[in-house]
């Protein structure tokens, strides 16, 4: 339990379907800085506390910002100092919420850990559980949940995955839930309101390394504050004078340079992941066609598979596609179906 509206109806919807409910919640590490902030304002602890008592179940706190530090946060800045953009949740899922809240859950009597994200789960003929887009797409999450292994899956429940957020927020004025109005949190859980780059002058001084701004030519254009503040796709923020804008191509990492192009020559005809993991277990059919989200919330593109090396495969899309950044994670669907993915190591 978040403390939000969708782990609260959640849990309620449970207790309603004769379960027997015991509201988890999970105290994680947050940057100094932003917590002063919001020290004022009722924890999420608080409002997770408050919930399960009006819900009469039993409540517990646990306290992962040791795990949580080490295998997210960390993770985090050592990846954006290797020149990559990462996407923390989609390690926080399998690493820590699944794989510290539910192996707890489970160790403690549990049957099932469930959550409030807007994903849903069909088991299949073969008996393997299949994780399919939440029904209210503009909510869907099973992007997040997409390295998420067979075994976790096969014990969780996602009660709200055939609801939209209306239905949501209804059903928890309905219940009288005190968070039926609570607003959704749109940031990384550690940072809130903090820029990740204040976050990385603070705890990764040595993300400040100026470098060479160069064209895709090789030509010097001018010098940048150091790679971790860049991204791909990034046109705002580069600071060179041209007759149109320039955007950020890649980053060189072992150069030191920051890889600069117009708009006309951004985009890319395929990637190589590596770090995969199948929501089956098993590696969907090579050489097949598959949806592809290169980031959350991106919209898919079409792409077709190929054993690239051990370990790693290589997606080539119908066309060029930009915004495609090493560190993110491919996701690939079928249908309604997210059959799993891998990180980005490269594109071209």
């Amino acid at each position: 339990m978040s403390g939000g509206v969708d782990s609260a109806v959640c849990a309620a919807m449970l207790i309603e379907a004769g379960y027997q409910v015991t509201g988890i919640h999970m105290t994680t590490w947050k940057d100094p800085k932003w917590e002063a902030e919001i020290e004022p304002l009722p924890s999420p602890a608080s409002l997770a506390q408050a919930t399960a008592d009006s819900l009469g179940i039993p409540f517990v706190n646990l306290d992962v910002r040791d795990p949580f530090y080490l295998k997210v946060v960390q993770s985090f800045i050592r990846h954006y100092l290797s020149g990559q953009t990462p996407n923390p949740c989609m390690f926080c899922n399998p690493e820590v919420k699944w794989g510290l809240l539910q192996t707890y859950a489970l160790t403690h009597g549990g049957d099932f850990f469930a959550t409030g994200h807007y994903a849903r789960l069909e088991q299949s003929e073969a008996g393997k559980v299949r994780l399919l887009r939440g029904l209210d797409r503009s909510k869907d999450q099973s992007y997040v949940l997409a390295m998420l292994s067979q075994d976790q899956l096969q014990k969780t429940l996602l009660p709200l995955g055939g609801m939209t957020k209306a239905q949501v927020r209804d059903q928890a004025s309905r219940m009288g839930l005190q968070v039926a109005d609570q607003q959704d949190s749109q940031d990384l859980c550690f940072l809130g309101t903090v820029h990740y780059r204040d976050f990385l002058n603070r705890f990764a001084p040595e993300a400040n390394h100026p470098g060479e701004i160069v064209d895709l030519t090789g030509k010097v254009l001018g010098e940048h504050e150091g790679l971790a503040f860049y991204t791909i796709g990034q046109r705002k923020g580069i600071r060179i004078a041209a007759p149109e804008p320039y955007y950020v191509i890649s980053k060189d990492a072992d150069k030191n340079q920051l890889v600069v192009g117009f708009a006309h020559q951004t985009g890319v005809r395929q990637l190589v992941a590596d770090r995969l993991s199948w929501v089956s277990g098993e590696m969907p059919d090579p050489s097949e066609t598959y949806d592809v989200m290169v980031r959350y919330r991106a919209k898919s593109v079409s792409a077709t598979i190929f054993v690239a090396e051990k370990g790693k495969i290589k997606l080539e899309f119908m066309g060029k596609i930009r915004g495609v950044s090493p560190g993110q994670v491919a996701v690939l669907y079928k249908g309604e179906e997210c059959l799993g993915g891998g990180v980005i190591q490269s594109a071209e």
